[in-house]
């Protein structure tokens, strides 16, 4: 696998030894995806079983507590990314930009199945106003208790812009 990674990243003008400098590192893709969530359109969103049972328990929770959360996106194939970061170059963004927001095949959290995006209703999705939501405040407070992480918090390790909307399921292990 991490020579077709790196062959895959080279299509695209990416060294993995660079996203290896950062301290990224790949992820497997998840082999096994339930629907956790279908959205008012009918958009499916697949996550692993155990990540989209605590997103779920979670999401169940914040309504209880009078916050909605949805979800904007969720499992992403490998493939799916290549042709996200492919798109970007094509619209004549600069790669070093790209990688600031969009991770490379292979080694976005979002293809482990784990990762969602999470939005609330009258915020624009994925974007850091995120942050200033009853959302994002009910999930800095409750999200560890089902699992989840904000993965890219301000000035995060992996030279990732700020992500409030990215959280990550965390295998909880008994």
């Amino acid at each position: 696998m991490p020579d077709q990674l790196a062959a895959l990243n080279a299509t695209l003008g990416i060294d993995v030894q660079t996203l290896a400098a950062r301290g990224l590192v790949p992820f497997a893709e998840a082999d096994t995806l339930v629907v956790a969530e279908r959205n008012a359109s009918g958009r499916e969103f697949e996550l692993t079983p155990a990540a989209a049972s605590a997103w779920q328990a979670m999401r169940d929770a914040a309504v209880a507590d009078g916050v909605t959360l949805q979800l904007v996106s969720a499992y992403r194939s490998i493939a799916r990314q290549h042709e996200i970061v492919a798109a970007k170059l094509a619209r004549g963004q600069s790669l070093d930009a790209i990688l600031q927001v969009s991770a490379a095949p292979g080694f976005s959290e979002h293809h482990t199945g784990r990762a969602v995006d999470i939005g609330t209703p009258d915020s624009p999705a994925l974007e850091e106003a995120f942050e200033q939501t009853p959302a994002f405040a009910w999930l800095q407070v409750n999200a560890a208790r089902f699992g989840f992480v904000l993965s890219f918090p301000r000035d995060n390790a992996c030279g990732y812009l700020y992500e409030p909307w990215h959280w990550c399921y965390q295998q909880v292990t008994a």
